[in-house]
């Protein structure tokens, strides 16, 4: 079956724009209070209920999966971009990156205790959330977590130009109330959710949620 040619922008582009992310981009010290918060949460969260490792998906450069590691939880990344993966790797040697996929990943039913989907779901086209939502329902462990953060909004765009270089990626600003309801269509309970308006860096409204797949169906 021929590859989705969002995922083949997608790859491409950040295959193109690696290393300039890398400069642009800052690191999670340098992101906004509650955001951490998100996540020193999350960490907390999964490292408590003890139900396997937290897979990021769509990590770029593998800060975000080494600050994971650093709250105290066994991280591994993912991400469509080999150039990406080749930063991840050499930044974070001792850390685990893959080459993946969120609509077909290669872990195996209930292996996971958290996935963390930061900032990454929103250069799928809405017709595709569904299926990234359900491999995220069947690779979690009962219990498992899921702290998802995006932009959020009802706009589609198309940059010509991203982080000063070519691009041919799309990215799709949905409603947070839609996505809180894909997600409970995918089988998952959602437990919290911040909104934020633009400030600083960031230009857009933006969200985080967080939710868990139940013990029993």
């Amino acid at each position: 079956m021929a590859e989705p040619s969002f995922l083949t922008a997608v790859r491409e582009s950040y295959d193109m724009v690696a290393t300039e992310y890398v400069e642009r981009v800052p690191p999670p010290a340098e992101m906004d209070p509650l955001s951490r918060a998100m996540l020193a949460g999350f960490a907390e969260l999964v490292r408590t209920a003890g139900r396997g490792p937290v897979a990021d998906l769509g990590c770029g450069p593998g800060r975000v999966t080494a600050h994971l590691t650093g709250l105290g939880v066994s991280a591994f990344g993912v991400d469509l971009s080999p150039k990406m993966i080749g930063l991840a790797r050499h930044a974070y040697p001792d850390l685990r990156f893959t080459e993946g996929s969120m609509t077909a990943l290669e872990t195996g039913g209930a292996e996971l205790g958290g996935i963390l989907a930061w900032y990454s779901t929103h250069h799928t086209p809405p017709r595709w959330l569904p299926t990234v939502f359900a491999e995220f329902h069947r690779t979690l462990a009962p219990g498992g977590f899921l702290l998802w953060g995006d932009y959020v909004g009802d706009e589609r765009l198309r940059p010509t130009h991203g982080y000063g270089l070519p691009v041919t990626y799309e990215s799709h600003l949905l409603p947070l109330d839609h996505l809180t309801d894909l997600l409970r269509r995918a089988g998952l309970v959602v437990t919290a959710r911040l909104e934020q308006e633009p400030g600083g860096r960031v230009r857009r409204p933006h969200a985080c949620l967080l939710a868990h797949k139940p013990e029993t169906p």
